[in-house]
């Protein structure tokens, strides 16, 4: 019998404590647990920060949170569920990004600290103290890394893109507006 090491034991508290975190967030959005809003009042704040439609991104932060985390703490299909999660905080990052780095000030360290936890899991591995080991890694294949990485990484910045177009539209409309104004006021 081969006994675990501090790499496993590491590993082990890394996948608890950032799985526990991340599945508690996505609760808070899927069933409006630990003080969250539920789905209805998450969307809600979705539609506010551009993530358009809310309801529907509301869910799928959640089940990537929720979803992802959960399989990090249980060492499960690590690459995707390090993905996932690892996906929904950088498009939380993204909402936070304008207020600098630091939590204090609503910046983008707490999501960017989880995200790269979970991005960390997925390329590391979750350890021998984990479902995948046991189950002999077959949702833990060493291709399934970059793949997972890379579809998330693709689907995230599609749907950041469209955030920030969407944020960016009424400001276009704004300045075209001014201009407008500004023509009809030379006389052109």
């Amino acid at each position: 019998m081969t006994a675990f090491d501090r790499r496993d034991v590491g590993l082990l508290l890394l996948r608890l404590g950032a799985g526990g975190v991340l599945a508690a967030h996505g609760a808070q959005k899927l069933l409006g647990w630990f003080g969250g809003h539920g789905i209805e009042g998450t969307g809600q704040f979705m539609e506010s920060v551009g993530y358009a439609p809310g309801r529907a991104s509301a869910t799928a932060a959640g089940l990537a949170e929720a979803g992802g985390g959960t399989l990090l703490a249980l060492g499960l299909a690590t690459p995707a569920a390090g993905a996932a999660a690892a996906g929904a905080m950088a498009g939380a990052a993204a909402v936070h990004a304008p207020n600098g780095f630091f939590n204090q000030e609503g910046g983008y360290e707490y999501a960017a600290t989880l995200g790269l936890a979970a991005t960390g899991l997925a390329v590391t591995g979750p350890g021998r103290l984990s479902l995948d080991h046991v189950l002999g890694h077959a949702l833990d294949r060493g291709w399934m890394v970059p793949a997972a990485l890379g579809a998330t990484a693709a689907v995230t910045a599609v749907i950041v893109g469209a955030r920030n177009r969407r944020l960016r539209k009424p400001e276009q409309e704004q300045a075209a507006a001014g201009f407008e104004s500004q023509e009809s006021l030379s006389g052109e």
